[in-house]
């Protein structure tokens, strides 16, 4: 089979092999390595540019013989009135040469002109930086051209350009047969309980929402997505996610996410109920996620003329990493602890005039006891009035002495009233989210697990020579001995609590020297507030290396 080829005009004699074979199908293969795509062909053969036999054919669908002569010629690429036009932005080339581009594209951009958006988008931007993928030089599709694969507008990060339709090609039947490697940051709401895995769950248009996606149990297309938990903000409030996705889906990581109860952090479509809590936060993480929480951060792709494997990673714009820093920065949740009678209501009263946020779960209680408290109404329809007041208050000293005669019903009351105390202390450490530190004090923290709950991020203890406890701080608060004999029963023994504590503060002296004390803890929490964050800086610069280099190796094999 002869072939030439002289001023875009190609020359080829069809094999006896050829027979049955549709014209457009012939030359869309025998122009392939040409950057000269099936569509292309059908147009050119639709416009009188074919002949079989220096005869014109116009149907793409006209069946070969065998041994005819044909001809084909390429139309003139001119843009059309509706073409995209090149506006002044400001691209970052991650890869440049002849072939092929690898840019970052930012978050707010959408990739190519629509209907719904006119501009200015991706392929604005790249018509003003590299002129050369217009139609009229590259002959690609003049409302796409060099567009291989798409991020959603409020997506940032990698993406892959041609700047050639032969380079235009070969990059879609690698995206197409899934031949290249991809891998997205998000942050997602909460944790999910499992680390890693493969959410494997079809997807197509949503049944009454069309403008959305959705997992489907029946019609969905092939969807598969691996993700892996890098790292999870205190409290378990926010999750780091790397993604790779196996397939390309419209919105896939988005649906996915949202699919297993973990919706991505500023994803008004697929998390709206997650991100309208998120927005009224009372603290400054309601303005750190302007939008979805994600980033196209890893690709690896052949390149179109060499094959050369290029790989390319790009870390996440200001906006992600602020989210990250934001999320760690939470106030330092200080648990004060002691012995009954120590001091730790003293230093506490310190602490507020020092102007520091403080909880105290006695004053809790003493809310959830009064008249319209919760812990009234509980232990009344409990215990039928047996400890209320006539105003709906808990009796207290009636209580207390049911609960000295019966462990039983003191454990019982400890079950419904704890959990309120607990649930009080959780808002007030979120209201202070941004303070440095919040203290709660905490008779019972020890005894009931907070520390190992992740409920408080460290204790401290308050320590006092017991002849002090016992003599003048037991008279000021106007306890017996028995009744302090009693409290001290029903909590851990003080070298047991002090072992526990993270640090220790001494009320050996008069109350100018708690004030000392309260000083001296003021400076270790700020130490501590300011060692935590850098150790997480210090973290975020080095993981994106780290896991570029533990996905090259799973890529590779290595």
């Amino acid at each position: 089979m002869d072939d030439k080829k002289n001023n875009d005009v190609w020359e080829r004699t069809a094999s006896v092999s050829d027979g049955g074979l549709r014209l457009d199908k012939f030359w869309g293969r025998e122009l392939s390595d040409a950057g000269v795509s099936r569509g292309r062909v059908k147009s050119w053969i639709e416009s009188g540019l074919a002949t079989v036999d220096g005869k014109v054919v116009t149907k793409g669908k006209h069946k070969l013989m065998g041994h005819e002569t044909l001809r084909i010629g390429a139309a003139e690429n001119e843009a059309g009135d509706e073409a995209p036009q090149p506006m002044a932005g400001d691209l970052t080339a991650l890869f440049e040469d002849e072939h092929m581009l690898v840019v970052s594209k930012p978050a707010g951009l959408t990739t190519h002109p629509a209907p719904s958006e006119q501009g200015p988008t991706l392929v604005n931007y790249l018509l003003n930086q590299w002129p050369d993928i217009a139609t009229d030089i590259s002959g690609m599709d003049e409302q796409r051209p060099g567009i291989v694969h798409r991020l959603d507008k409020d997506t940032s990060g990698i993406m892959a350009v041609a700047r050639t339709e032969a380079a235009r090609l070969k990059l879609a039947a690698d995206f197409s047969e899934r031949r290249v490697h991809k891998v997205y940051l998000a942050i997602v709401h909460g944790c999910p309980a499992q680390k890693q895995g493969l959410i494997d769950a079809p997807m197509g248009r949503h049944q009454t929402q069309k403008t959305k996606m959705d997992v489907l149990e029946k019609g969905g297309r092939e969807a598969r997505s691996e993700y892996r938990v890098l790292w999870t903000g205190p409290g378990g409030l926010a999750s780091l996610v790397a993604v790779r996705i196996h397939t390309g889906r419209t919105h896939q990581i988005r649906v996915h996410m949202a699919h297993i109860g973990h919706p991505l952090v500023g994803d008004g479509v697929y998390g709206a109920h997650e991100n309208t809590l998120w927005q009224r936060r009372p603290d400054s993480l309601a303005t750190l996620a302007p939008r979805q929480m994600l980033h196209a951060w890893y690709l690896s792709i052949a390149h179109p003329a060499t094959g050369e494997q290029i790989t390319l990673t790009e870390n996440p714009p200001d906006d992600f990493c602020m989210l990250l820093a934001g999320l760690t920065r939470e106030c330092l949740r200080v648990g004060i602890v002691g012995m009954p009678g120590c001091g730790k209501s003293a230093l506490l009263s310190l602490l507020r005039g020092l102007d520091q946020p403080c909880f105290s779960a006695d004053e809790s209680v003493a809310r959830l006891y009064g008249p319209d408290g919760d812990g009234a109404a509980m232990i009344r329809q409990r215990f039928g009035g047996a400890y209320s007041r006539e105003d709906g208050s808990v009796d207290k000293s009636a209580l207390f002495t049911a609960m000295c005669e019966s462990e039983i019903l003191r454990r019982e009351v400890m079950d419904m009233v704890h959990p309120m105390v607990r649930h009080e202390c959780e808002e007030f450490f979120s209201a202070h989210r941004d303070a440095v530190v919040a203290y709660a004090e905490i008779p019972l923290l020890l005894e009931g697990g907070w520390h190992t709950k992740g409920d408080v991020d460290c204790v401290v203890g308050v320590q006092c020579p017991a002849d002090k406890r016992t003599g003048e701080l037991r008279e000021k608060r106007g306890l017996d001995m028995e009744t302090l004999a009693i409290f001290d029963s029903w909590q851990w023994a003080e070298k047991d609590k002090l072992e526990v504590c993270d640090l220790v503060l001494d009320n050996d002296g008069g109350l100018d020297d708690l004030k000392g004390q309260a000083e001296k803890l003021m400076d270790w929490v700020q130490n501590r507030f300011d060692a935590r964050n850098t150790e997480f800086d210090d973290w975020l610069n080095g993981v994106w290396a780290d896991l570029a280099d533990r996905i090259d190796r799973e890529r590779t094999g290595a």
